[in-house]
């Protein structure tokens, strides 16, 4: 299927390094529908939706900052803290959105597992289904963030 000029212009602004150094599509070679479209069946096979997996990373997220950079604990396996930088990055799906550059780490204190997300990254599994491309610096498998966060 042919690409139109807006999915071909934020295909071109997901691979080029001028929001975040490496593109939001790392080095995969997908296009974006092909890469949303094979997280979106992982989630169907775990049984949760991108909206769940979203509000989870926002709830874990809110309940870090309180930390103020320290770990703190979510429940009895799972701690998060939050790191912060000044300044906000836009959603390239020119959605008029943009995010605090704010980085929560999750960490499970039974199996010693991490992962680690932006506040852009919670929009762009909530609102686009978009984990980014394989490579990517905040690329996360599906499968993995579900056996973190819940």
């Amino acid at each position: 299927m042919k690409k139109s000029p807006r999915m071909r212009k934020l295909e071109e602004m997901l691979r080029s390094s001028v929001l975040v150094v490496g593109g939001f599509m790392g080095s995969d070679r997908r296009s974006i529908m092909e890469v949303i479209e094979a997280d979106a069946s992982a989630l169907s096979r775990l049984q949760v939706t991108a909206e769940q997996v979203a509000d989870r990373m926002q709830e874990i997220t809110h309940l870090a900052i309180e930390g103020l950079g320290t770990w703190v604990t979510i429940d009895a396996i799972r701690e998060a803290e939050v790191q912060e930088a000044r300044g906000w990055i836009p959603c390239p799906w020119s959605d008029a959105h943009r995010f605090r550059k704010r980085v929560t780490t999750l960490r499970r204190t039974d199996t010693g597992q991490t992962v680690q997300w932006s506040d852009l990254g919670i929009h762009f599994i909530g609102t686009h289904t978009f984990f980014e491309g394989k490579g990517s610096f905040f690329r996360i498998e599906p499968a993995e963030l579900v056996r973190v966060l819940f």
